[in-house]
């Protein structure tokens, strides 16, 4: 068996930290890679911005339809090993993913952050009223009141959600292996919560490139499906 299999058997408050790089395997591009979504386009975090969605709604409706919307995607072996630890070991997800792949891999809703929010959740920023994804893909506006529908991700100079972040560090501090998977860990305040781990807690990240983690923690330099593939819950 492998390193990272013996570590997640071993432990027993497990805390996945998920990133892009989960769902490439299930055909989502990541952000920062040469082939990523933020690849030739201009101000990329701009048009994923509070600022843009308040001044300019239209470049970020279309950036968000055009770029991120990838309603026939269906869970990797990430996703499903993942939930089956978070079933059967109690184990937490945290992830910046919009996705929401890893609900759809079963892991259950108490055992899941999703920190940036969920492409699905979608509302009229007028009236308050929901709607459904595809209503937003045909339109922007909101066919009862008029007002501007957004999804519910979290915008570059929007706070995280409160609750989100309590349960993300709660998690967090009574961990005893934190695995980091698909994630360049450049973006705050998600990078910042290993710090409130435990100092016995173990810390392992899973990456196709090398990334900047704690000189104690583990670097395993892999792509995660091969590494999850020999991954079984014991």
């Amino acid at each position: 068996m492998t390193e990272l299999n013996d570590l997640l058997n071993q432990a027993k408050h497990v805390v996945f930290m998920t990133g892009a790089g989960v769902s490439t395997a299930s055909g989502i591009p990541d952000y920062r890679s040469k082939n990523g979504l933020y690849a030739g386009q201009e101000a990329p975090e701009y048009l994923l911005s509070a600022q843009c969605l308040q001044r300019e709604p239209q470049k970020h409706y279309d950036f968000v339809t055009k770029s991120m919307i990838y309603p026939d995607a269906v869970p990797n072996v990430i996703h499903e090993k993942m939930a089956e630890f978070a079933q059967k070991k109690g184990a937490m997800i945290i992830t910046q993913n919009i996705d929401g792949l890893h609900s759809k891999a079963g892991t259950p809703a108490e055992k899941l952050v999703e920190f940036h929010g969920n492409l699905t959740n979608v509302y009229c920023q007028k009236c308050g009223q929901t709607a459904t994804l595809a209503e937003y893909q045909q339109d922007m506006h909101h066919k009862g009141c008029g007002g501007i529908l957004r999804t519910g991700i979290v915008l570059y100079g929007e706070p995280i959600n409160e609750d989100n972040l309590r349960r993300s560090l709660a998690a967090i501090e009574s961990a005893d292996l934190l695995v980091v998977v698909g994630t360049s860990f450049v973006v705050y305040p998600f990078a910042g919560l290993i710090s409130y781990r435990s100092l016995h807690a173990k810390l392992v990240a899973v990456n196709k490139q090398r990334i900047s983690i704690p000189e104690n923690g583990v670097m395993i330099q892999n792509d995660a499906t091969k590494e999850f593939s020999s991954v079984n819950v014991e």
